[in-house]
């Protein structure tokens, strides 16, 4: 059998009308080899628009940054006055740029996309009111929006953080208090400089073995200054007791875009122990930007939730870290130093902050010193190039930075999500830490995948899943039951169904939020078609490189959900939230989502 093919039974194999080979055997979804090689072949005529200098062909890597984006017109929306129905309180506003005719805005929501609003029938009052896409089922007679029976306004809300008016007022007029911050960074820089100091003083000291004074072996060692490298018990070799047990956890990765709270949600529901929001950037957030912030919300199932920063500043990443601190309801804080993508890396953020060890450790020292009871965690890669690794040095040292936990992704930058995880790699490194807890990551698709991994690398503690989650959520069912479960078609539209009523309630369920729920939905199915279900696989588990064979599923939603054109991704999504609004397109924002 061809490497890097999954194979079908050939029951459910689909011969190629171009008169290919029926079994399928170099044929992949789409049609074409799944060789590289071939698929330059294949399309001779894009060979000279797809190549750079040195005659390579570019890759598919990154982001489609061109891709044709939703957006709702904001004179479109109704005025707040109006919100719970006609009778309210006048619009106060001389220069609001709402809607005020209540009749013509109802004529031009249009019909509505079902019979039950979900927030109203959890929560007992939808907040969205008329704007509701499902507001029949929760308002009277006259128009007006209802609160249910049972419904009780001193009930908590299920989600926190996000950020308050005060707050972002502070921020903006820069009022925030950021004495810890610069005090920290004080202290780090000093133990940093101390640091070099006595690296240079060793290096000019050291005297060849045969030159050495008579009573060398007589002098008494001058003690190292600074508890980052003292060899005493007290320091980096004293064991801790850790505010988190990072140790035999199944972590689920901080996914840009995807890993929103609803996703998030589902995972929750399918076993994941540890969860954390989208990476956001420290800039915005101490800026006060409601869309950075946003991603730092929490739902009340996430028992242990942390928040990912990334940046170029130690100053300002630290900053960012005592707001989250003092404001978010947050268990941990996570450095992101592995993050590949060029606008990050370019900026010298992300990926980047390994090679720039000074600024590396200034972040880490003074973030992991703000605070005792809040663990500051670090995010990596095996290095920036494929050919030079370098965490292997990294590790020890962010240990004795103070990082409570690492989790090393077995690929470098520049392997993005090509090749295989190299837990080899990850093994040594794990090994080098003393008391640090080392979280593994990457190609766990399966239970068989995450046994296999965890032989190989035995000195890491516990297990972070990305892709993996977003292809099959119910992956950490399967590891913590040993077995494999294998859903129908019906279970997988039904967890569909709950990502979208937790998106409508997360994102709100007027059109702004349907559409918005949507496009998430949409991103999440661009990894999700990916699965294959085990009773097709010739010889499963399937593995997360691996493209499959052409084939059909056992019904038509089984297809359906199989299909790699984003045209049938609409599709299922007008099943769940109704028909798209008039000219809408979707692409995939990672191209990670392909194979």
């Amino acid at each position: 059998m061809e490497p890097g093919i999954c194979y079908i039974k050939p029951e459910y194999l689909i011969g190629e009308a171009n008169g290919g080979d029926s079994n399928g055997q170099t044929t992949s979804r789409d049609g074409d080899s799944n060789k590289r090689k071939h698929e330059e072949e294949a399309n001779p005529q894009n060979e000279a628009g797809n190549k750079r200098g040195g005659g390579k062909k570019e890759r598919k890597r990154g982001q489609n940054k061109n891709r044709p984006v939703f957006k709702d017109e904001r004179f479109s929306h109704l005025c707040h006055s109006l919100i719970e129905g006609p009778g309210g309180e006048p619009c106060t506003l001389s220069n609001c740029r709402y809607v005020h005719d209540l009749d013509a805005y109802l004529e031009a929501k249009g019909e509505d996309l079902g019979n039950e609003c979900y927030v109203f029938a959890t929560k007992g009052y939808c907040g969205r009111g008329v704007t509701c896409r499902f507001a029949k089922s929760h308002t009277d007679a006259q128009g007006r929006n209802m609160k249910g029976m049972d419904y009780d306004e001193q009930t908590p809300p299920t989600t926190c953080n996000g950020i308050s008016a005060e707050l972002q007022v502070r921020l903006r007029k820069h009022n925030y208090d950021f004495a810890r911050s610069k005090e920290v960074i004080k202290q780090a820089e000093k133990l940093r400089d101390e640091r070099k100091q006595r690296a240079e003083q060793e290096k000019k000291e050291e005297t060849p073995v045969e030159s050495q004074p008579e009573d060398a072996e007589n002098v008494t060692p001058t003690p190292p200054i600074g508890s980052a490298i003292d060899d005493s018990p007290s320091g980096r070799d004293a064991p801790r007791k850790p505010v988190i047990d990072f140790r035999e956890k199944l972590v689920l990765s901080p996914l840009t875009t995807v890993g929103n709270l609803p996703f998030r949600r589902i995972c929750k529901e399918f076993g994941a122990d540890i969860t954390c929001g989208e990476m956001a950037c420290a800039v915005p957030l101490l800026k006060g930007l409601g869309q950075e912030w946003a991603l730092t919300k929490r739902h009340e199932s996430e028992d242990i939730f942390g928040v990912q920063v990334c940046g170029n500043n130690p100053n300002v990443i630290t900053q960012a870290a005592q707001v989250l601190q003092e404001t978010a309801r947050v268990d941990y804080i996570d450095l992101n130093i592995g993050c590949p993508i060029d606008l990050i890396y370019q900026q010298g953020g992300g990926s980047a902050l390994m090679r720039r060890t000074n600024i590396l450790e200034l972040t880490v020292r003074s973030c992991a010193a703000l605070s005792d009871k809040m663990p500051f965690t670090v995010k990596m890669r095996t290095g920036v190039y494929a050919d030079k690794s370098v965490a292997h040095e990294l590790l020890p040292l962010v240990e004795e930075w103070g990082a409570s936990a690492v989790t090393l992704h077995g690929r470098s930058r520049e392997q993005r999500y090509t090749k295989s995880a190299n837990w080899n790699y990850i093994e040594q490194c794990a090994a080098q830490a003393k008391h640090m807890p080392v979280i593994g990551n990457g190609d766990i698709l399966s239970y068989e995948d995450y046994v296999e991994r965890r032989a190989l690398a035995p000195h890491v503690s516990s297990v972070m899943i990305g892709r993996g989650a977003l292809i099959k959520p119910w992956l950490f069912q399967e590891i913590k039951q040993q077995k494999f479960w294998a859903p129908t078609s019906t279970q997988r539209f039904e967890m569909l169904r709950r990502y979208c009523n937790y998106g409508l309630e997360h994102w709100g369920s007027d059109t702004k939020g349907v559409e918005s729920t949507r496009r998430f939905l949409l991103e999440w199915q661009s990894f999700l078609y990916r699965y294959i279900p085990e009773e097709l696989q010739l010889s499963p588990p399937q593995k997360i490189n691996s493209r499959p064979q052409k084939y059909r599923g056992r019904d038509e939603m089984e297809t359906l959900m199989s299909s790699s054109n984003a045209a049938d991704w609409v599709k299922l999504s007008e099943m769940l939230l109704g028909p798209v609004p008039q000219g809408f397109s979707f692409v995939p924002k990672h191209k990670a989502n392909a194979f």
